[in-house]
């Protein structure tokens, strides 16, 4: 068995850049909560491709809708018209509730996209003086790799040696009101753009609160509320937006990961007219950025969270986890937080230096795949369609094996 599965890490190693740090087990199948290794050993994923796979491996309505398109037509790029685009911007326009989506593929493409719409607006409808444009983020963000995304960026490794870097971009502290909202106050602010929870930064849940204020900042100021809901939107987080938790509409909403439904990459911009309607012919666009394939597959993603009622699915199950966390009668974890199941723990080292990327070991062996971020939080973020009897076989299975640490 280890001699099959390093096989295929070896390949990796050798003819792959070493840009990401995995968990020792190679995956070949997926369904539902379940993925299994190349020699059939069974896990519950609880990472879902970082809430990517909210609708759980491989869902058949999913799956089926991709093939049906597939069959018919994939790709026609921008330059012509087809017969899906139309529909699934309707669709998912009315969904969430704005007038226009710029439809792109990966999280960062959104995530660039919303910047350049930012600004775009606060030059052609604001007023603010060319290239004096900021817009304010915070400590502790994760909104991608790319060079722009990174220009305002703490996290050294994803920062170190790429500069120069991008102006433009003010960064104040996380779940801080006064900070962010002096910010705002600013003099040539075009946006603010915060993730509703900090996913990569360790599942990092602001006071309540904390976007209504930001909310209500921008309506003062006249500045674009940028909301990042790659990975916490989706139903997610026990709402289908994390937005949600707290009534508040963002300006310019980004969404990936799950919009997909785990399948093939699918992102999306949405925004009303007075922000999208500033993008002109040529300014901005994506050769694969609403293809007909991606199209199908995120109508039915979209789809399969209200049929089967996955957000509150997430917000039911979610507590009933944390629950369980916080009983676990362990000085080895320190803290629990979360929403829905978009949930972590803190682990303080132990042993011989041991941290949680050995727990994340420990607990793959008893069955369970989960990742840390950064050295001490460990993520927990089991596909939605996740059940009761599940759920509790998995807090015993993390409970378990923790206690047997100490």
């Amino acid at each position: 068995m280890i001699e099959t599965q390093n096989k295929f890490i070896e390949l990796e190693h050798q003819y792959g850049a070493h840009n990401y740090h995995p968990l020792p087990v190679v995956l070949s199948r997926g369904e539902g909560v379940f993925v299994w290794d190349t020699e059939g050993k069974r896990y519950y994923d609880f990472l879902s491709a970082y809430s990517a796979v909210n609708q759980g491996h491989c869902h058949p309505k999913i799956i089926q809708a991709l093939n049906d398109q597939a069959g018919q037509l994939t790709l026609t790029s921008r330059a012509f018209y087809n017969d899906k685009l139309g529909e699934y911007e309707q669709f998912i326009t009315n969904y969430f509730g704005y007038d226009k989506v710029l439809p792109m593929n990966t999280g960062v493409e959104a995530v660039e996209t919303a910047l350049k719409l930012c600004r775009k607006w606060s030059y052609v409808k604001k007023g603010i003086p060319e290239n004096q444009a900021q817009i304010v983020v915070v400590h502790g963000n994760f909104h991608g790799r790319t060079l722009g995304v990174i220009s305002f960026s703490d996290d050294d490794d994803s920062r170190g040696d790429f500069g120069p870097y991008l102006p433009g971009f003010k960064v104040v502290p996380y779940n801080d009101m006064e900070a962010i909202t002096n910010a705002i106050a600013g003099e040539h602010v075009a946006g603010v753009m915060v993730e509703p929870i900090q996913g990569e930064a360790g599942v990092i849940v602001p006071q309540d609160g904390y976007l209504k204020a930001i909310r209500a900042a921008c309506d003062e100021h006249n500045v674009a509320f940028i909301a990042d809901e790659v990975q916490t939107g989706i139903g997610r987080t026990g709402r289908i937006l994390a937005c949600d938790h707290e009534d508040v509409r963002p300006d310019i909403l980004i969404l990936g990961k799950a919009l997909s439904g785990g399948v093939l990459p699918v992102s999306a911009v949405l925004a009303d007219d007075e922000f999208m309607m500033c993008i002109e012919p040529g300014q901005h666009g994506s050769t694969f950025g609403g293809n007909p394939l991606a199209c199908a597959v995120a109508t039915a993603a979209l789809e399969v969270i209200k049929d089967e009622q996955l957000a509150e699915n997430a917000e039911t199950l979610g507590q009933v986890f944390r629950k369980r966390l916080a009983a676990i009668d362990s000085d080895l974890v320190t803290a629990v937080r979360g929403k829905g199941l978009l949930n972590a723990i803190d682990i303080k080292p132990y042993g011989d230096g041991k941290t949680a990327w050995d727990v994340c070991l420990k607990l793959r062996d008893s069955g369970l795949l989960a990742k840390q971020t950064h050295t001490h939080t460990i993520r927990f973020a089991p596909p939605l369609v996740i059940n009761g009897e599940q759920i509790q076989e998995c807090a015993n299975i993390i409970e378990q094996t923790i206690l047997n640490l100490d």
